[in-house]
């Protein structure tokens, strides 16, 4: 299949297929924890590949999320779990000269290669939809290293060591960006979570400037960003972050969508935003069904949305509960 973002866009909105942020929970089906999957790419491979058999009303094939990848990748300690997608650890950058010193990976030489190889694993072999590869977007990985908390304060009293360390990170990221690229992916997922916690001012000089030129090196119409942001402040931001002219713009639960809708031209694809833990996890099948129809009957009206999930799905989600969204979406579209 040759990608083309305006017919994978048109082909979306015609039949609702749905953009779910899923790929964890096949390590139930695989009978696999979370450690092997994010440090194994044929595992990984066949994770996507499994998805997609069992839910094949899915819009693309989407790589794992792991956000600890590229911080481990600049030198972060990284926890492992059987059950939950690895978190990283600690802090590298404490000072101006850190962030001076740091230095910029090599993709081929980190656990960022096992992910490359993911993808080109799954495009020698799937093509019958796109394929999205995942990364994290500057501004949140500038936080893992510097802390979440530090770089908002340093945002404020020492930009210069933010900014350092926006340069060095943003490489970065394009540079896995383009690995994902050559290794056949037909886009990539950027999270920028953090950039939901600040001003809007803030959003653009810290995260959209950043964003805006990785896109300019990355995205055409053969390749697409799809920009995702769950953060409560995200709204007041809506500008800045259409400023960075991704292909589309995922967000999570905790945003109101319809406000984002109503703020939004049609020509502007949205995704999103069933809570992944309460519907997906927690909740029954029926409270699924009841979700997904209020969904489309609040959102339906605005033909660039696509349902999806507020953000990544936990390894621990019940199938009977994806089956079910699946089911709700054909029942329940408009």
């Amino acid at each position: 299949m040759s990608y083309s973002y305006k017919e994978w866009k048109k082909h979306c909105l015609e039949t609702k297929e749905s953009f779910l942020v899923l790929s964890f929970p096949a390590v139930q089906k695989l009978n696999v924890n979370v450690e092997m999957a994010v440090k194994n790419a044929e595992v990984q491979s066949r994770m996507i590949e499994t998805i997609m058999e069992f839910c094949p009303k899915q819009a693309a094939y989407i790589g794992l999320m792991d956000l600890s990848v590229e911080a481990q990748a600049f030198g972060m300690e990284v926890q492992f779990s059987e059950r939950e997608v690895p978190n990283a650890k600690g802090v590298i950058v404490k000072s101006l000269e850190d962030a001076r010193a740091l230095q910029i990976p090599d993709v081929s030489k980190n656990r960022t290669q096992v992910y490359v190889d993911t993808i080109k694993l799954v495009a020698s072999r799937k093509k019958d939809k796109p394929i999205f590869a995942g990364t994290i977007g500057p501004f949140s990985l500038a936080g893992r290293l510097i802390d979440v908390s530090e770089i908002m304060i340093q945002a404020i009293m020492q930009p210069s060591l933010v900014h350092t360390v926006l340069e060095k990170v943003s490489t970065f990221i394009e540079q896995y960006i383009l690995a994902f690229k050559e290794a056949g992916a037909d886009g990539v997922i950027i999270a920028e979570p953090l950039a939901g916690l600040m001003s809007k001012e803030m959003v653009q000089t810290f995260s959209s400037n950043y964003l805006k030129k990785i896109i300019d090196k990355v995205q055409d119409d053969h390749f697409s960003v799809i920009y995702h942001n769950c953060g409560p402040s995200t709204v007041s931001s809506l500008e800045e972050i259409y400023s960075i002219q991704a292909h589309g713009y995922h967000f999570g639960n905790a945003i109101d969508l319809e406000d984002v809708l109503s703020k939004t031209s049609e020509d502007i694809l949205v995704f999103g935003n069933v809570d992944p833990v309460k519907y997906f996890c927690d909740a029954s099948k029926e409270e699924m069904d009841v979700k997904v129809k209020e969904l489309f009957e609040k959102l339906g009206k605005y033909p660039n949305w696509l349902i999806s999930s507020g953000c990544d799905i936990p390894s621990h989600a019940k199938w009977e509960n994806i089956e079910q969204y699946f089911k709700s979406i054909e029942k329940w579209r408009v």
